[in-house]
């Protein structure tokens, strides 16, 4: 009777899983397993195994076994016998033993691979068995080859000078198998073999021991696999040489004027590549000595030169006199709007004001510090009231009205060049090394006990210099930068992650007598149950430390912070260089991702890209992203979404659905992309991003519908309907538009601040000292919403001052004046004098 194939291979199953349970053998090597009683010299053994392979592409892959002595040999993957039609066999015998020999052939392909879900590879091995027992081969794997477009990490652009070192860091795309990496210096191979100054590490980062000027070039990383080959931007690197002065000359005689000069010229070596020209003069005058010089003025033509040079002279002094005349009569028409600036430096004294000008009613020039500076700023502090009244009640309404159009700004006369020479004044120093050249994330400003305001544009990044931080009598030079976090190192253990940016504030050790605040974005969901969040700060020499652990705050502590839904304003009388750190308690800890979706503004050809962004939800993440599309003529084809990215070692997803076949097609060979969990987590890359190439059927298509998925494994995800016109819908384009960032983001003085500097003064000394009826600092901290920092407020000298600063950090530049107007008010202040303000006190 014969048996079907089918039931054959069950049966052979049964059997053979029986021997093989009872072996105890290993799965991964080639297994032999006689039948008792038979002869072990006659068990299969196999001349060829099946071996690790590749599926490219849609390309299916063959499998083959060799053995002897055999009489069957069937394939098996994972866990399956193959059907029997889809072995192709082949005996034979063997010439110099004479036993059997069989060879099987297989094909596996894609879509075989590709039902294998979870974390179980595909894999298969043969069995061979003959009449003593059976055989089995080692297990060979079936992967799918693929090899993304996008770069893990890129080179980036980099100037350095002549003999320091180069790093440029290159991850390749995720691939299988793994990428083989080369370097590319102006397309030309990198061979570290004929360059012992040049080595790439096993990162495949790319190392010049010493910079040479032979090295300013492009450099490209090339990854490449069975697949595909993938280039990255290029990065241009310029090594650049600082001018140095060649020796002086010899002296040259000595002149009619009784003078000698030398010279030296700026080329040993001289500057390349941008370097910086050479420091000082390159002529030198100085008078002879005695003996070099012997005066003679015998001769009529040197008595007439010394003669007519004492009479230019004199004229030019005469004219010189009838200038500054001129000058302090104009001055004194101006004199009549001018007031005592004692307002400021002694509290509310009553102090005479002249008549004003019908034309300027607000003008107050308000004299500086003689002790400090020259710097005059101008504008009014009160406005002025013309009725007959000497005094104003600062009712519910006016208590905190803006002051008149007076700006109390540092005036520069010119912005770029003076920004060029702060940051070079700070390069010299070794702790100031690490801020970028260029001067677009950098504000700055000169400050005095006015105190003031620094602020990156579209960035969300601030620092709020209060009134009397800085001593009286100082002057400091105070930056704010926003640092890239690849360019600083910054050291996260476990799972900590970076919520914010990288922001300094200096420089360092200044002395300050109040705390200032500095603001920043964070895109942390914070909760006590699922976060443990700390703020980070970098020493001079460069180590990280944490200096605060929220939630955890000393009132003696030199930092405290203030932590809101999207920022976080900190406390401190240290300037230095901080970041906010988050530590998951629990897999609910979360972090918020902004998706933005951009295409090309023209399409030009059949092929149209969609990059999908994932970003910090900061202002200065979606600040960098804008300004690379604008770069890339990029624009916002859908409103931004926010998704919340989980703690879960899940990686995020993202697939297009629903392209128009008749219309359009994707070169997308997979179903999905993937960003790996711990690229997005551990945040320093601020944003990452995912292409969608498709292709135009016809050059007149310009309608586009289609769906675009963002997803956590087991997480939160959104879904973006795209229905709009390629060639002319820009309804978005307006949605993402940047500020204007010309000139320097710097206030100075009293048009920093919202409030009043006269009415700040007269609110913090009424609400200062206790009040049984409560009537006091507290009361205000409560009606604001700030009672949980009751213990910090009064471990100040003023807490009053330190909650007026938080709401001037808080509410800048839009802040409700008249709610905080309100809150003051509505304490019940017996004496409603205390908050009135005379005309001589203005």
């Amino acid at each position: 009777m014969a048996v079907r194939p089918g039931l054959w291979l069950a049966l052979l199953d049964i059997v053979l899983a029986a021997w093989f349970r009872g072996s105890g053998a290993q799965q991964s090597a080639t297994v032999a397993n006689p039948v008792p009683g038979a002869s072990p010299d006659l068990l299969p053994h196999f001349l060829v195994e099946p071996e690790d392979v590749y599926i490219v592409k849609n390309k299916p892959v063959l499998l083959v076994c060799q053995a002897i002595p055999a009489t069957q040999i069937f394939f098996k993957c994972n866990g399956e016998w193959v059907r029997q039609v889809d072995h192709v066999i082949e005996r034979s015998t063997d010439r110099s033993s004479g036993l059997p020999a069989m060879e099987v052939r297989i094909n596996v392909s894609r879509q075989q691979v590709e039902k294998v879900f979870g974390l179980e590879e595909y894999w298969c091995q043969c069995v061979a068995w003959s009449s003593s027992g059976t055989t089995k081969s080692q297990k060979a794997y079936i992967r799918i080859a693929y090899l993304r477009k996008n770069f893990e990490q890129e080179p980036l652009a980099k100037e350095v000078s002549l003999e320091q070192g180069i790093v440029l860091p290159c991850r390749p795309p995720e691939g299988i198998p793994p990428a083989e990496v080369e370097w590319l210096r102006n397309e030309d191979p990198v061979d570290p073999s004929l360059d012992p100054n040049v080595y790439i590490t096993r990162e495949h980062s790319l190392v010049v021991r010493q910079a040479r000027l032979a090295d300013t070039a492009n450099y490209t990383c090339v990854a490449k696999n069975i697949v595909a080959r993938r280039r990255s931007a290029s990065a241009a690197v310029i090594v650049y040489v600082d001018g140095s002065w060649s020796p002086w000359s010899k002296w040259s005689a000595c002149g009619l004027d009784c003078t000698h000069w030398r010279s030296r010229e700026c080329s040993d070596p001289a500057p390349r590549n941008g370097g910086e020209e050479c420091p000082g003069a390159d002529l030198d005058t100085r008078n002879c000595t005695s003996e070099l010089c012997v005066h003679t003025a015998s001769g009529p033509e040197d008595v007439a030169l010394y003669v007519g040079l004492i009479a230019v002279a004199v004229c030019l002094i005469l004219l010189l006199l009838v200038l500054i005349l001129i000058y302090c009569r104009k001055k004194e028409g101006l004199d009549s709007d001018v007031a005592d600036s004692s307002i400021l430096t002694s509290g509310f004294q009553p102090v005479s004001i002249k008549p004003s000008k019908a034309d300027n009613p607000h003008l107050l020039t308000i004299q500086p510090d003689l002790s400090t500076t020259t710097t005059t700023y101008q504008g009014s502090l009160c406005p002025r009231q013309d009725g007959p009244s000497p005094k104003f009640q600062l009712t519910n309404g006016h208590l905190l009205s803006p002051l008149g159009g007076g700006r109390h700004t540092l005036h520069h006369s010119s912005p770029t060049s003076e920004a060029e020479e702060f940051v070079s004044r700070l390069s010299t120093q070794n702790y100031f090394r690490s801020l970028p050249r260029g001067t677009s994330n950098m504000a700055y400003g000169t400050f005095n006990f006015l105190g003031g305001r620094l602020m990156i544009p579209n960035t969300g990044i601030s620092l709020l210099i209060p009134p009397d931080a800085i001593p009286r009598g100082k002057i400091y030079e105070i930056y704010l930068t926003l640092h890239k976090p690849e360019d600083v190192r910054l050291p996260l253990a476990g799972c900590q992650t970076l919520l914010s940016p990288i922001v300094s504030c200096g420089p360092p050790g200044v002395l300050l007598t109040r705390p200032v605040i500095l603001t920043m974005d964070h895109c942390g969901e914070p909760s006590p149950d699922s976060w443990s969040l700390r703020l980070k700060k970098q020493s001079c020499e460069g180590s990280w430390e944490d200096v605060l652990h929220l939630g955890e705050e000393a009132p003696s502590q030199l930092y405290y912070c203030q932590l809101e839904a999207g920022a976080c304003y900190i406390f401190t009388e240290q300037l230095g260089r901080f970041a906010l750190v988050g530590e998951a308690l629990s897999v609910a800890a979360t972090k918020r991702l902004k998706l933005l979706l951009f295409a090309p503004v023209a399409c030009t050809s059949l092929e149209y890209n969609i990059r999908v962004y994932c970003l910090h939800d900061t202002h200065d993440a979606l600040k960098e992203v804008v300004q690379l599309e604008k770069q890339l003529g990029g624009q916002l084809i859908q409103e931004p979404r926010v998704l919340h990215f989980k703690d879960s070692y899940h990686n995020l997803r993202l697939s297009i659905h629903d392209v128009p076949s008749s219309l359009w097609k994707s070169k997308l060979l997979v179903s999905y992309q993937e960003i790996p969990f711990y690229h997005i987590w551990n945040g320093t890359q601020q944003y990452l991003y995912c292409t969608f190439a498709l292709e135009r059927i016809s050059p007149s298509t310009s309608d586009l519908a289609c769906k675009v998925w963002v997803w956590q494994v087991e997480g939160d995800g959104q879904s973006f309907n795209i229905n709009f016109n390629i060639t002319k819908d820009t309804r978005f384009a307006d949605l993402l538009a940047l500020e204007s960032e010309g000139g320097v983001p710097a206030l100075v003085g009293p048009s920093a601040f919202k409030i009043p500097f006269l009415i700040r003064q007269k609110i913090i000394t009424s609400l200062d000292p206790p009040c049984s009826r409560g009537a006091d600092w507290r009361t205000l901290a409560q009606k604001l919403h700030l009672d949980s920092h009751l213990s910090f407020f009064a471990s100040k000298p003023s807490p009053t001052a330190m909650i007026l600063n938080l709401w001037e950090a808080r509410h800048f530049p839009n802040g409700n004046l008249s709610q905080l107007a309100a809150a003051v008010a509505g304490l019940g202040q017996p004496d409603a004098g205390l908050f009135t303000v005379s005309e001589a006190e203005c």
